[in-house]
């Protein structure tokens, strides 16, 4: 019975082979009983192996082995030895053999492995498992070198023939003799006659030897044969798997597989896509870490995955022009198998990554060094993607954080992404998990630049996975819409909205995920709820219904936050409700089923039930009855409603409306009012025959009475009509209107001129007489109105008839004229609650009421508790806001009044923008108008008003802050910051629910169409201010000057530069799609300036718009104002490939101010905290863009500070007449600030500068410091005669960031250049110890002062000092000058030099507390050479008291 065998030389496919022989020939001699016949060989060869104990067969049959291996090999050795024929007998024993061996069945039983022999069932001598008579032969030494020339004879016999019966190959057997031998007797020869075969080989047999030359060959000869391997490599690609499967178990020297590598990078190219795997498996193999970066950016580089899906595509595409039937079966398997390759290049990458670290880094590094889009490639992404799955040596952060930049830079786009998603999508299915996560962390990134790439991430791998990755994608984004965290929940939800459309039935899946948000909402903003129930009701009841098995579940959450008593919950109720509305009564397409694609009747029945529910749920309530409003107005707006539907709503909002607000005017006006009622701002004719009007104060009236009246019965009787109501009602009346006559708004024109039933304003003047409620109820009454026309303004602005333009432009002037009025009403009203008039934000909770102090408060901080300014809540913003706002000219006409009446006075609207309606974008069209100013309007007698339509300054103004509230919320990306833990939360998005709904894109398009009336705009203010300086001879405040007009027409240029300013900053314009959006706006300003902008590049337009800007210098106004054009112009030179270009001109335009005298239209010297902002950023932009920050700040602290000192104590200094005692502060700090920056930016010196070029270098380094050590020296000096608290805190805090600047990049410059230059080395300390004494002194000043500001910043700059005394030490030793140094107790001093007595007991304890460097004289080492010169004596050798004495005397000099 036979044995299973265990094999290992021979290959399966051989042992299977030799199984089936045996089968077949002993099924074929069955016939015969007795065993196969023996060979009876009589030569010495047949005789020495029978004596060995190997039996030689005929026919199919193995030869027999009846010892172990090993004995058998011994035998025949000592056979061979113990003959007296030896060294012949060895010769006639090889002869036996190849006579032997000479027909093939018997050289074939040799090449296979022998059979044990089992006589008298005694098997224990021999193991389970024979090698071959002929492998064992070769474990001869004394007869391998005849058997292996012997074998390499017959192995070309055998070449050309195919595999034999049974699956053999012969060539292949040959080999595996050849392989793991324990010695070869002679290496080299053996090498040299496998190579020689390779020449002449088929290419399979030449395959075999190559890939088996590893396990035949001694280390010695791994190099030739490598070298060998090489050269063919360049001549047959075929072999390129077997050569550099062989060359990478090759044990070669590093400069070889270097030359290697470098042979089969150039070859890249050409080789086939089934062999790239093992290319890129060797090209990372074993590389050095010096080599890794060289390696991988090469091989990145060539590495052309995009051509490896290509062609099988190209060829299914070509093979499906010749026989259209065949598409499918010849283009599946061709991609199916690149993709394999592609998996196994990245597999090839990953171990390479995991297992080497320099590889991992080298990745990184080379990916982070490509500078243009066009050069990233779908490898970059997978690799990042590889990175973050195996995070081998913390790769993660390093993937996500190249990814982060990259994004941010615009490197990687969305097109890339969109590539890699399609063509490997087999491929990234892998890296699942890493997509995902790295989407989310994108997602959740406070940087606004890198989240939608994020979205996209999540978008492509719903797309392209399967089911399980698209239930990780919604639950993922589920979650985010759960974070609450603004920009994040704002990007996971327009994401599954965007899946929703996309995708409805996949998406209809997952539904209940979806839907799980809802009891989230608490955290949501009224635009996310809405954004929610949208897309929950297109699941639920879109057209298609395939989430309908969610229909019950979002009845059941309406009709329970309907019902709520809570107005947040009611309030979502009503946003949720009216989605559904829209999803259910949308117009639908033609379907065969239904009918002319009209609405079911049973869908339209619980439509108009829902509405119905929604009305009588928020009746009770005028604020929800208004939002109610507000949000069906929005779906008009924005859905496409079934025409039923449409006329549904509209018939009841006309006769509602009508109903409530609109009255015929009769002689008189019948009612008790707290102020006599009169029709006011009746813009139509008085023959008109239809006198109607707006019934705001009898409405108001009777809603105050029915709040005075809160248990009244009349309630469900008649339904309460309030006037929170008349601007929501209008809107929706007025879209209503517009949809169903295409834009056209004839049926309610009348309401654009109707006049208001208001009491005469004059009572505003009475103010201090009326009492409290009389007061408020006035204040609410002039809120109504102004929202009753911001709301007619939003529907009659695109009117194109002239006179409809007029009426618009007369309403304006209502406003401004009513704005005015309502700051002095309520500035006499304080602890006053507005009416709400944004009502999907959180104000109309009652929140307000918590506020009883005065609004004086917010006025003067631009934020309070309760006041929620959108978008303006910084402080920065809103001062600029502020001084723009009408109301701060009182402030300046009366500066002398007392405090107390000049916060009544400048009450501020800013505070109050919340409690206005919000105006829609699309009424900056206005803007297009011309403006008139008032000294025009009286020359020119109001004649060009009645002939053409014009804005007013006051109208101009109130405009472009509109228009900048606007561009700020919608393109200044705020950081999507985390909501504070118990923290109100402030709202910035309130009174913009219709600028949210538009994208930042539309946004800056409609901007862009308004620039060139921006323009002229800012020409015409221009030009104002150039004539009124000619007028006046050049004095601002010459007696011409209309302060109140002076006022507007400066916070209208402001606003204007600002306007451009905020629309040029958008980051979208780094976006490639939007370049032409920005080509487009600069050719508006170039074109300015010179005619045939289309055909200019990016940089002329760059070049032209700066020049056109740089025009308006001459005619600024006041600092803050000139602020924002050099902003302006920094932007714009952004814009262009060369930023660095514009810097002179942006320097000296920011000299030019600061160099230039600010007054006020009054005469007055700009002053204040507003003028000290702006004169800060402007000397932070002057010195940032100035050529050489060092020079610059010793001539303002060199000139420009000594001339303020020996001026008197009012005026300024000569050549920079913005530096005051007022404003040294300002300056100082940003001095300081700027130097202590420019001396981070001196490069550092280094050890390996000893060339002559780096000597120049450091010649150039050292004068650099010692220009910044005298301006440093200069500044702290300063403290001596400015000791005022701020300017001693700016000290010590920027004193400790030079010294540690010094500390880091100066040292190291010293300890090199001290031998060379030791004069200027010398000099420099000295200078330098000056300053560190002073700040010595000034930590002295701040302790004996006890002063918490100050002392905070001492134990720091202490540790500074000691450690720089330290430096200097260690730099002298190394220069072996440690002799020339001496510490000694620096006793403590204040600012004026005089010792602190109190602390002169403790001295002796504290003797190391305080301590400097003294670099002294003393003999110098005999070791030093000659150049290493000592320090020279200062006259401060001395010991003991003497010595501070002497340092005091010369820091006295140096003032």
């Amino acid at each position: 019975m036979m044995r299973k065998k265990r094999r290992s030389s021979v290959d399966k496919g051989e042992e299977a082979a030799t199984a089936t022989k045996s089968k077949k020939s002993r099924s074929a001699g069955r016939q015969p009983k007795e065993a196969p016949s023996e060979e009876t060989n009589q030569s010495v060869f047949g005789v020495f192996l029978r004596e060995a104990g190997v039996t030689l067969k005929q026919g199919g049959t193995s030869n027999e082995i009846a010892v172990d291996q090993v004995v058998f090999q011994k035998r025949i050795q000592k056979q061979l030895k113990k003959s007296p024929r030896y060294p012949g007998i060895v010769q006639e024993f090889t002869a036996g053999l190849e006579s032997h061996i000479e027909d093939p069945e018997r050289f074939r039983n040799c090449l296979l492995p022998c059979v044990p022999r089992l006589s008298d069932g005694d098997s224990s001598c021999v193991s389970s498992f024979q090698e071959s008579l002929l492998r064992m032969l070769l474990g001869i030494e004394m007869l391998q070198t005849f058997i292996i020339n012997i074998l390499l004879e017959k192995l070309p016999e055998y070449m050309l023939d195919g595999p034999a019966d049974g699956g053999l190959s012969i060539p292949r057997i040959i080999i595996n003799q050849l392989k793991w031998l324990d010695r070869v007797v002679d290496s080299k020869e053996l090498a040299t006659k496998l190579m020689e075969l390779v020449s002449v080989a088929p290419v399979e047999v030449q395959r075999d030897i190559i890939t088996s030359l590893p396990e035949m060959l001694d280390d010695s000869q791994h190099n030739d044969i490598a070298r060998e391997l090489n050269t063919l490599l360049q001549e047959n690609t075929q072999l390129t798997v077997p050569i550099l499967d062989a060359l990478s178990s090759l044990n070669l020297s590093s400069s070889l597989l270097t030359e290697v590598r470098g042979a089969v990078m150039a070859t890249l190219a050409a080789v086939q896509l089934e062999d790239l795997p093992v290319v890129v498996k060797f090209i990372l193999h074993a590389v050095s870490a010096s080599d890794a970066y060289e390696v991988v950016y090469n091989l990145r580089k060539k590495l052309e995955l995009e051509q490896c899906v290509l062609l099988p595509a190209l060829q299914a595409s070509q093979s499906r022009i010749k026989k259209k039937g065949s598409v499918v079966s010849a283009s599946t398997p061709a991609a199916g198998s690149s993709q394999d390759s592609v998996t196994l290049i990245l597999d090839g990458i990953k171990s390479a990554v995991r297992f080497q670290k320099t590889i991992s880094e080298a990745w990184l590094k080379a990916i982070e060094s490509v500078d243009e889009v066009e050069d990233h490639k779908v490898i970059d992404l997978l690799v990042l993607f590889i990175l973050h799955s195996t995070n081998a040596n913390q790769s993660r952060r390093g993937a996500e954080r190249v990814l982060k930049i990259k994004v941010r830079t615009g490197l990687i786009q969305d097109a890339l992404l969109q590539r890699t998603f399609r063509d490997y999508a087999q491929v990234m299915r892998g890296y699942f998990p890493s997509i995902l996560a790295l989407a989310q962390t994108l997602l959740r990134s406070p940087d606004p630049c890198v989240v939608p790439f994020g979205g996209h991430m999540y978008r492509h791998a719903f797309t392209a996975f399967d089911s399980y990755c698209q239930q990780e994608v919604v639950s993922s984004l589920v979650t985010h819409v759960c974070s609450g965290v603004g920009g994040e929940v704002d990007m996971a939800l327009e994401l599954l909205s965007g899946l929703v459309t996309e995708k409805p039935s996949e998406m209809s899946l997952y539904a209940v995920f979806v839907k799980g948000i809802l009891d989230y909402m608490d955290n949501l903003t009224p635009q996310q709820i809405r954004r929610l129930f949208h897309l929950l009701s297109r699941l639920a009841f879109g057209q298609q219904q395939q989430g309908s098995h969610i229909q019950d579940d979002m009845h059941i959450v309406i009709r329970k936050q309907l019902s709520s008593t809570v107005p947040k919950y009611k309030r979502i109720g009503i946003i949720g409700a009216v989605m559904i509305v829209g999803s259910m009564g949308a117009f639908r397409l033609k379907v065969k089923e239904s009918q002319n694609g009209s609405l079911p009747q049973e869908t339209f029945r619980q439509v108009t039930a829902l509405l119905e529910l929604v009305k009588s749920s928020s009746e009770s309530s005028p604020e929800a009855a208004a939002l109610y409003y507000d949000e069906l107005a929005n779906l008009i707006l924005i859905s496409n409603l079934d025409p039923q539907v449409q006329e549904t709503i509209a018939d009841s909002v006309v006769r509602d409306f009508q109903d409530d607000f609109v009255v015929d005017v009769g002689p008189e006006i019948s009612g008790s009012f707290p102020f006599p009622a009169c029709v006011m701002y009746n813009l139509d004719e008085k023959e008109s025959q239809e006198n109607i009007a707006i019934n705001l104060l009898p409405v108001l009236a009777k809603d105050m009475q029915n709040k005075g009246e809160q248990q009244s019965q009349t309630k469900k009787a008649h339904r309460r009509v309030s006037p929170l109501c008349l601007s929501p009602f209008f809107r929706l009346l007025r879209l209503c209107e517009e949809k169903q006559n295409e834009g056209g708004l004839e049926e309610i024109d009348g309401l654009l001129g109707c006049p208001v039933i208001l009491t005469d304003m004059d009572v505003v003047e009475k103010m201090e007489s009326l009492s409290k409620a009389e007061k408020e109820f006035l204040c609410t009454l002039l809120f109504h109105t102004i929202n009753w026309f911001r709301e007619i303004i939003n529907a009659f602005c695109r009117q194109k008839e002239t006179e409809m333009k007029m009426k618009v432009m007369t309403r304006l002037q209502n406003i401004t004229y009513l704005q005015t009025l309502l700051e002095r009403a309520l500035a006499e009203t304080p602890g006053y609650v507005p009416p709400v008039a944004n009502f999907d934000g959180e104000s109309t909770d009652g929140t307000m009421l918590s506020t009883s102090a005065p609004v004086n408060k917010a006025k003067k901080e631009g934020t309070g508790k309760k006041r929620k300014a959108p978008a303006k809540n910084s402080s920065e913003s809103s001062s600029q806001l502020d001084e723009s706002t009408e109301a701060d000219k009182t402030q300046q006409e009366q500066p002398e009044k007392e405090k107390e009446k000049e916060i009544r006075q400048g009450v501020s609207l800013v505070s109050y923008r919340q409690f206005f309606r919000e105006l829609d974008i699309e009424v900056l069209s206005v803007l297009q108008c011309d403006l008139i100013s008032r000294s025009l309007l009286d020359s020119e007698l109001n004649t060009k008003a009645v002939e053409e339509v014009v804005l007013g300054p006051a109208e101009l103004v109130f405009l472009l802050e509109d228009m900048f509230r606007k561009l700020e919320f919608s393109l200044t990306a705020a950081p999507a910051k985390r909501s504070p833990f118990l923290k109100g939360r402030t709202d910035k998005s309130v009174g913009f629910s219709h600028l949210q709904q538009k994208s930042s894109k539309d946004i800056a398009s409609c901007c862009v169409e308004l620039l060139p009336a921006l323009c002229s705009h800012l020409e015409n203010c221009h030009n104002h201010f150039q004539t009124l300086l000619s007028e006046n001879n050049g004095v601002v405040d010459g007696p011409a000057t209309d302060v109140q007009e002076h006022q507007l027409m400066s916070s209208a240029y402001q606003l204007l530069l600002q306007v451009l300013n905020t629309a040029f900053s958008w980051s979208g314009f780094s976006q490639p799609g939007q370049r032409n959006l920005l080509k487009k706006a600069l050719g508006v300003m170039a074109g300015r300036l010179k005619e045939g902008g289309a055909e200019l590049t990016l940089e002329q337009l760059v070049k032209h718009s700066f020049e056109y800007l740089v025009n308006f210098r001459s005619t600024m106004p006041n600092l803050s104002t000139a602020l924002c054009l050099s902003q302006l112009l920094s932007t714009v030179s952004e814009k262009g490939g060369n930023p660095a270009a514009y810097r002179e001109q942006t320097a000296s335009l920011a000299k030019r101010f600061l160099s230039q005298e600010w007054v006020t239209a009054s005469g007055e010297k700009e002053r204040g905290n507003k003028f000290n902002e702006a004169l800060h950023t402007l000397l932070s932009i002057y010195l940032e863009h100035v050529d050489d920050v060092l020079k610059a700040v010793e001539e303002i602290a060199g000139e420009g500070i000594p001339e303020l000192l020996n001026a008197s104590k009012d005026e300024s200094s000569a050549s920079w007449p913005t530096l005051s005692r007022q404003t040294f502060l300002v300056f100082y700090k940003v001095l300081l600030a700027e130097l202590e920056k420019a001396a981070r930016k001196i490069p550092a010196s280094k050890n390996s500068d000893s060339t002559e070029v780096s000597h120049q270098a450091q010649s150039e380094k050292l004068l650099t410091w010692n220009l910044a050590v005298r301006d440093f020296h200069i500044l702290v000096n300063l403290v001596k005669v400015f000791d005022s608290r701020p300017v001693l805190s700016v000290c010590l805090k920027y004193g400790r960031h030079f010294l540690e600047s010094f500390l880091k990049l100066g040292m190291p410059l010293l300890d090199n250049s001290f031998k060379r230059h030791k004069e200027d080395v010398q000099s420099l300390l000295k200078t330098f110890q000056l300053s560190t004494r002073q700040l010595h002194h000034l930590c002295g000043h701040s302790k004996i002062h006890q002063d918490m500001s100050l002392t905070n910043h001492v134990p720091a700059l202490k540790k500074s000092l000691e450690l720089f005394v330290y430096r200097v030490k260690a730099m002298l030793t190394l220069n072996n000058c440690q002799e020339a140094f001496w510490i000694g107790n620096l006793k403590n001093r204040n600012l004026k030099g005089e010792e602190i007595l109190s602390q002169r007991s403790q001295e002796s304890e504290d003797d190391g507390e305080e301590e400097e460097e003294e670099e002294r004289r003393s003999p110098q080492p005999e070791e030093e050479s000659e150049d290493e010169a000592q320090e020279t004596d200062r006259g401060e050798s001395k010991k003991g008291a003497k010595e501070d004495e002497v340092e005091e005397d010369i820091s006295d000099d140096s003032d």
